[in-house]
């Protein structure tokens, strides 16, 4: 039976190995907040952890690839509103990310991608990664896939170009990666504003999610099926395989 590629299913022994060998890192990163009436609150979580996975299974046999334990907490103070998430602050979330990346690289490890599931974890990363390059030795990216794999997620998407929030593109995957958690009876109810555009464009300001959305959800998860999720999912995962194939993204 192949070895699993998931850090946590892992020996000490069986990492120590990796790390002799080259393998990169995958970290995922998360967060712990509402997703609609429909949705558990670790749907980030969940979908981070399950696309990383999904690549690195895919890669296994080419390159030295493992799965560190997911981060479950991030940057999410605009859900605190609705109850049910957890947030970190900017000093809080860099320091704990800089403590994981320095254990993996006194391990050995020497190749790092964070792969994000959270659209507002996206700021904090790339402001963090100067420091990170500059604190650390390890060859260290950073990508939410859902950018990359973006023009092929809108080509099985009915009602959205992009993942939104708890919307057709979560709930689809969720129904693949964790089908158990969807509320399917609470999907009638699982519907909001098309975006979310608090600001106009070019202005900055502090808006919570509660005042774009009362239910929680921006876009439409009625339109959302299984097997949508199976072809999103899949969008994610080449997306992140495209990555660690690239000779530039380590170069």
């Amino acid at each position: 039976m192949a070895q699993s590629v998931m850090w946590k299913e892992l020996t000490a022994a069986d990492l120590r190995e990796k790390a002799q060998a080259g393998a990169i890192v995958l970290l995922p990163v998360g967060s712990m907040e509402q997703h609609g009436p429909h949705l558990p609150v670790g749907v980030d979580t969940f979908l981070s952890e399950g696309v990383c996975k999904a690549a690195a299974e895919a890669i296994a046999a080419e390159a030295a690839v493992v799965v560190a334990p997911t981060l479950w907490c991030g940057m999410a103070e605009h859900h605190m509103a609705y109850g049910g998430t957890f947030t970190l602050d900017i000093p809080t979330y860099r320091a704990v990310l800089l403590c994981l990346l320095e254990s993996l690289e006194r391990h050995g490890f020497k190749r790092v991608l964070i792969v994000n599931g959270h659209g507002g974890n996206i700021a904090a990363l790339g402001a963090f990664l100067p420091d990170f390059a500059r604190e650390t030795g390890l060859a260290l990216r950073v990508t939410t896939p859902y950018e990359p794999a973006q023009q092929a997620m809108s080509e099985i998407l009915e009602d959205q170009k992009r993942v939104h929030h708890a919307c057709e593109a979560e709930t689809s995957m969720m129904m693949v990666l964790a089908p158990d958690t969807v509320r399917r009876e609470k999907l009638a109810e699982a519907h909001g504003p098309p975006h979310w555009t608090p600001q106009p464009a070019g202005v900055a300001r502090y808006v919570s999610f509660r005042d774009a959305t009362a239910s929680g959800v921006i876009g439409d998860a009625r339109r959302a099926s299984a097997q949508k999720g199976e072809k999103l999912v899949a969008a994610v995962r080449d997306a992140i395989l495209a990555i660690l194939r690239d000779p530039r993204t380590w170069s």
